[in-house]
């Protein structure tokens, strides 16, 4: 389902690449006028864009999905597909290759997300299982910090 909520979260993200590549790519002008300037970013399209962009990513978050932050990997997506459209418009007919979009996708998929999700069981209280467990190998929080964690995320996670 393009643009669902339902079904494969990583479908969902390659399914919306392709479509704003494809979009790019039908419209070439309008394209070039949207995204071939780097000074506009403030137009209300491109932010409503982007909104929706971040929404995916946060059902990737929630899915535990992500290999990095919400914010890099919103930025890898747009400027994946961003470049991928502007490089192909460059390109003379001839070296056109598809399977340059497919690579530049596949690319994307693997920088920002995880194979299988890093929490089992969806909401806070898998999360704060997930981070539970990961809290022992971590070395940024002090002790005391790690305990009043750890107490957090034992009533987060046995509220589920």
């Amino acid at each position: 389902m393009v643009g669902g909520v339902l079904g494969d979260p990583i479908q969902d993200l390659r399914d919306s690449w392709d479509l704003a590549v494809r979009f790019g790519l039908e419209n070439p002008a309008l394209y070039s006028l949207m995204y071939g300037d780097t000074a506009r970013s403030d137009s209300p399209a491109f932010r409503t864009g982007l909104e929706i962009l971040k929404g995916r990513v946060r059902r990737l978050a929630l899915g535990g999905r992500l290999r990095v932050g919400e914010a890099l990997a919103t930025s890898v997506i747009h400027a994946t597909a961003r470049g991928a459209v502007l490089t192909w418009l460059s390109l003379p007919e001839a070296d056109r290759d598809p399977a340059l979009l497919t690579a530049l996708r596949e690319a994307m998929v693997t920088a920002v997300t995880t194979e299988k999700p890093a929490v089992r069981t969806t909401g806070p209280a898998g999360s704060a299982r997930a981070l539970r467990a990961a809290l022992p190998d971590q070395t940024v929080l002090s002790g005391a910090e790690q305990h009043l964690l750890r107490e957090w995320l034992d009533r987060l996670a046995d509220e589920g």
